[in-house]
């Protein structure tokens, strides 16, 4: 089969070999490390969880990190990805190390909030990092399969990662500080693989002399708006129109999540470890959808193209979410988390894809960055909306039915913008 072929070529390339353990470790730590905070804000016994206490700390995790992504982007093109990789997940193992001491040490919760918003801060370089990197080490033949496998990968790494986390917890006595540790070891183990790599392999080509951050901050100003340019200019607005409609499906996937997590806390389990390990079986049916997109994605995305490829997603969506969502049962919203995995996924390659295409590489640390802010303010955006419109046992039919129309907007314009 020549998707098997290709699969084959691309495991052969030793530099995109070690770039995806890189990716692999660093977000199997990002999965072990996410379910140590959920696990500890709104699965403890002792905390009652509410939609609002959820987006609130979805706002303390990634809002303020939305202000300051774009001068992330600005310091990506300049400073060697390679690098990036190195201290960013050493910095990230010492965070990891802090906040565990922090939960066995009982600090105050906004202490808590500040340690895990600084290993959050890093995520943004080292995220961006990787698919601004990828172009380095893959022919662009193959983009589209390796943005299929790379990213998908990791995916099903943070799957695995929680998988882990919840296995540490079952033998740690339900300790959210040993899976936290176990956490800060895989940092630890990304850092260190990321020393096979060569310091100058991964870019960017325009390496001027490293700024002070003073200098950098300020020709944020100057550089982001020449971006911007960049992106919307007449032969790249697929990319802008594949960013934004990435953006609207993230914020549907954000208050499908809330609204998951407000079920099983609340509505679909006895107690809250029932509620966490319903929602493990969740995320790995997710993580399930998300191989699932890999293995379709290159041969769809490849007869349809990479945008029409967004629009059969985001069709799908929208007449089956409201069908397995508006049950509220047990059974529908697992096949649920099955679909939007493989839904979100598919659709997210296909907007990698045509960004990477697009934008030249000068730019690519910079537009990543952007795309990650995008990320975080419709996601916290969704979680806000969630908060107001949520009972307190999850069950919503009106969320359910505007993220069915919302679905639905996405694939109609991308249907006009083709046909313009």
């Amino acid at each position: 089969m020549p998707v098997v072929r290709d699969l084959r070529l691309l495991w052969s390339l030793r530099r995109f070999r070690h770039l995806l353990y890189v990716r692999l470790l660093s977000q199997g730590a990002d999965g072990v490390y996410q379910v140590a905070l959920a696990a500890y804000v709104v699965f403890s016994p002792e905390r009652q969880a509410s939609a609002a206490a959820i987006a609130s700390a979805m706002a303390v995790l990634l809002l303020p990190y939305s202000l300051v992504g774009p001068f992330a982007g600005v310091l990506l093109d300049r400073w060697r990805r390679r690098q990036v990789f190195v201290y960013g997940n050493l910095l990230r193992a010492l965070l990891a190390a802090a906040t565990a001491v922090l939960i066995t040490s009982g600090a105050p919760d906004w202490l808590f909030y500040v340690s895990a918003l600084c290993v959050t801060a890093v995520n943004r370089f080292v995220l961006a990092g990787l698919s601004a990197a990828l172009p380095r080490v893959v022919d662009a033949e193959r983009l589209v399969l390796a943005n299929s496998l790379s990213p998908t990968a990791g995916t099903l790494a943070a799957t695995a990662g929680g998988g882990l986390a919840f296995a540490v917890r079952m033998v740690a006595a339900d300790s959210d500080a040993a899976v936290v540790l176990c956490g800060a070891l895989l940092y630890l183990s990304a850092s260190l693989a990321s020393l096979r790599l060569p310091p100058g392999l991964l870019g960017p080509d325009r390496r001027p002399a490293r700024p002070r951050i003073g200098t950098a901050l300020a020709g944020t100003a100057r550089e982001l708006p020449a971006a911007i340019r960049h992106l919307t200019a007449p032969r790249r607005r697929e990319a802008a129109w594949a960013l934004a409609a990435m953006t609207l499906m993230r914020f549907c996937y954000g208050a499908l999540l809330v609204l998951l997590l407000m079920l099983c806390r609340h509505a679909l389990a006895g107690s809250p470890e029932e509620g966490l390990r319903l929602l493990g079986v969740a995320l790995a049916l997710s993580g399930a959808g998300f191989f699932a997109a890999a293995v379709v994605t290159p041969w769809t995305a490849g007869r349809l193209g990479p945008r029409r490829w967004i629009v059969a997603c985001s069709g799908a969506a929208m007449v089956l979410e409201p069908a397995l969502g508006l049950p509220f049962a047990t059974g529908p919203l697992m096949v649920a988390a099955f679909v939007l995995g493989l839904i979100t996924q598919g659709a997210k390659i296909a907007t990698d894809t045509i960004v990477q295409a697009c934008v030249e590489d000068g730019f690519r640390g910079r537009v990543f960055s952007v795309y990650d802010v995008l990320f975080n303010v419709a996601f916290v955006g969704a979680a806000g909306v969630a908060a107001l419109m949520l009972p307190p046992d999850g069950r919503s039919t009106p969320l359910v039915m505007l993220v069915a129309l919302i679905y639905g907007v996405i694939a109609v314009t991308l249907v006009r913008f083709g046909r313009r």
